[in-house]
């Protein structure tokens, strides 16, 4: 492996492995910085006066005047610039954003583009662990608000070397930042745990992204405050080593780092009969179900390995996924076109058909021993459906996939696409039949629908959660 060195002033000298010669977490924190607070402050005055697409209608009843939202720009820039010193690498994107900042006050507050301070900032070409970072955009949060507000994020990179060593010589993946939380805006304090360049407002998209950043914090207290409920209520018996996990949140988010980082590269790699993240197409939702399912299958594929290596977190990432997946993704957010939950129904039942979970009694009974390689058997079926969709039509693979899917879960009775071709105008181009699709076509079964009732008082207690929030894992303390 070749060695590359970069000077950081912030963190030293920086080697393959993203380790620092000096302590980046022993820097002072954004957070504790009286700066930070003045700008969470005058964000957050900003974000009521924006549209759903990010620009302050002055002339609006009610607005506030232009006096007003310039003194209150101007505390976020003078906030910025006493807190850019705190993070030396951010350096040029700081003095980018506040160019940008000040672009968008003589624009009258117009629609936002931060396309140059976006351009600035590059994460992943400083992947240090523990190196913090203040981002300040204009942008949605995905899983959380809809609208371009600006938000403010202080968060922290997570890269130890046992990362790094697989990034570097495994799962080749130079974009992906795991990142955790110091602190955040009110976009943040919603269910959304990615920081995403595709969802900041710029003039025109950049040729290609350079950094993609997922919250492990937030994904592993999520998961142990869901699961440790849903274990509860279905009386599942843990193997001690999983019960162990459950109890320890640096050792879930290593899992999720692990899962992401793997999941991440996994749309890119592999038999794909479309683009890569499926960008720009309008496909039946069943479609963006199985191919995330297809990544996070390959993600648990590549764990089993990683067990039978001896790494320590392989038997983590394994059931991480599982039970993230058969848990709170079924049950999590509405029925409309709910991809990520379909994937989660699709696992289940392909288990449950093949006898390695069982519910009987009142109570949830998991084959342990036959769990990997049954659902390395589900990612096999859906690796064949994409090498075999590569010389099929777009809508026979369609309907290929609807197949693979209504094997396993019942479709609802009213759809059209559940009585086949003959059913539908075929005359219609493929993207005019996607409006024939129901937006619940694989409605819950039974089993979740009480599931769902039992579960959702604790999912909706995660909303905002980080390993920071009082009482993270207590699954007990959120049913009440």
């Amino acid at each position: 492996m070749t060695e590359i060195l970069v000077q950081d002033a912030a963190a030293g000298t920086v080697g393959a492995h993203g380790s620092a010669d000096t302590d980046a977490g022993a820097d002072a924190r954004v957070v504790d910085h009286p700066a930070w607070p003045e700008l969470k402050n005058a964000v957050e005055e900003i974000r009521v006066w924006q549209s759903a697409d990010g620009s302050i209608d002055l002339g609006a009843d009610g607005a506030p005047s232009r006096a007003t939202v310039d003194a209150a720009l101007d505390r976020v820039v003078a906030a910025v610039e006493q807190l850019s010193p705190l993070v030396p690498h951010d350096a040029a994107y700081h003095r980018a954003l506040v160019a940008d900042l000040r672009k968008w006050a003589d624009s009258g507050y117009a629609v936002p583009d931060f396309l140059d301070s976006l351009l600035a900032f590059q994460p992943a070409a400083h992947r240090v662990d523990g190196l913090q970072h203040l981002v300040l955009f204009p942008m949605y949060t995905q899983n959380g608000n809809p609208d371009r507000n600006l938000e403010a994020v202080a968060l922290r990179m997570v890269w130890p070397d046992w990362l790094a060593e697989l990034e570097a010589t495994r799962y080749d993946n130079p974009l992906f930042c795991g990142i955790t939380f110091e602190d955040f805006t009110s976009g943040y304090d919603t269910n959304s745990a990615v920081l995403f360049p595709e969802t900041i407002a710029v003039r025109e998209a950049p040729e290609r992204f350079s950094w993609g950043g997922i919250f492990c914090d937030r994904e592993a207290a999520r998961f142990r405050r869901v699961t440790e409920a849903a274990v509860g209520i279905l009386g599942l018996e843990l193997p001690g080593d999983i019960q162990e996990m459950l109890g320890d949140q640096e050792r879930c988010e290593k899992a999720f780092v692990l899962w992401d980082m793997v999941h991440d590269r996994t749309h890119s790699h592999g038999d794909l009969p479309f683009d890569p993240f499926m960008i720009k197409q309008r496909q039946p939702f069943w479609m963006y179900g199985l191919e995330e399912l297809r990544c996070d299958l390959t993600a648990f594929k590549e764990a089993v390995k990683l067990e039978a290596e001896g790494n320590p977190h392989g038997r983590d990432v394994q059931y991480a996924v599982l039970f993230d997946r058969m848990f709170r993704f079924p049950v999590t957010g509405d029925r409309v076109r709910n991809y990520d939950g379909l994937g989660g129904q699709l696992l289940f039942a392909y288990l449950h058909k093949h006898d390695v979970v069982r519910w009987t009694d009142n109570t949830l009974q998991i084959d342990w021993e036959r769990a990997p390689q049954v659902t390395n058997d589900l990612c096999a079926e859906i690796e064949k459906l994409y090498r075999d969709g590569i010389d099929r039509p777009k809508l026979v693979h369609w309907f290929a996939a609807y197949d693979l899917v209504s094997t396993y879960l019942a479709p609802h009775p009213g759809s059209r696409w559940a009585k086949g071709p003959d059913a539908l105008d075929l005359s219609l181009p493929p993207r005019k039949l996607v409006d024939d699709v129901l937006p619940d076509e694989f409605p819950l079964s039974m089993f979740y629908e009480a599931l769902a009732k039992k579960l959702k008082n604790v999912i909706a207690s995660t909303k905002g959660i980080t390993a920071a929030t009082p009482g993270a894992a207590t699954a007990s303390e959120a049913a009440a």
